[in-house]
């Protein structure tokens, strides 16, 4: 839905994530309506429906008679959830391992194949995104309505915290990985999709600088520009 200047609740909210995706916006800033609804051009309505969308998505904490801020994850919040991850990931991969078909995979190479595409240009979000899509492509696989649900939970928390924390001068996890648990689920290897998996993670978070968060800006108006 759009406001009468044509700005769509999601458009907002992609931008909103690109600021944290790119590093512009602060965990922990205020996310004020009327300051929102200002840069936007839009209704204040408009804006509390893309916070509430945002809050959903793990990016934002919205608290009664104070507002939204975003979130902001601590070091022992990014190592909790690479731990739970680790294990719900293991559960998805031997589920797909034993029913995986030929239209799975092809959908799971074609994911990949959209990956590189996003490596190659260099666009933060569309690699932060598709990366997260990945897994959370594994877990619809699964055929489990919980395991989809834990991911999608666990996925957001990790996109926000891998904007937070990535060290980019080290960060360059791409579709690689992927690719070769695609081809050991492809060929009913469930032992070694399951060591990839782990590997993969483990990889994901040791990239990432897990010290005290930068001090980023506290602008929206530039955060957003």
């Amino acid at each position: 839905m759009a406001d009468q200047t044509g700005i769509s609740t999601q458009h907002i909210v992609e931008k909103v994530w690109l600021s944290i995706a790119e590093r512009r916006l602060r965990p922990g800033v205020q996310l004020k309506e009327g300051q929102l609804a200002t840069i936007f051009d839009v209704s204040r309505a408009r804006i509390r429906q893309a916070l509430s969308a945002l809050e959903r998505e793990g990016l934002v904490t919205i608290i009664p008679n104070r507002g939204a801020f975003v979130c902001q994850p601590s070091v022992d919040d990014a190592h909790d959830v690479f731990a739970v991850r680790r294990s719900v990931e293991r559960c998805v991969v031997e589920r797909i391992g034993k029913l995986a078909a030929k239209a799975d995979i092809d959908r799971l190479r074609s994911h990949v194949a959209s990956e590189r595409v996003a490596n190659a240009k260099d666009v933060t979000t569309d690699i932060i995104k598709l990366s997260g899509g990945f897994h959370l492509l594994l877990a619809e696989i699964s055929g489990s309505d919980f395991l989809f649900g834990m991911m999608r939970d666990l996925i957001s928390r990790t996109s926000l915290i891998t904007a937070v924390y990535r060290n980019t001068a080290r960060f360059n996890c791409g579709p690689d990985e992927h690719a070769e648990i695609v081809e050991a689920i492809s060929v009913g290897d469930v032992g070694k999709a399951s060591r990839l998996m782990e590997h993969h993670l483990e990889h994901v978070e040791s990239e990432l600088d897990l010290r005290e968060v930068r001090d980023l800006s506290h602008d929206l108006k530039a955060a957003l520009a």
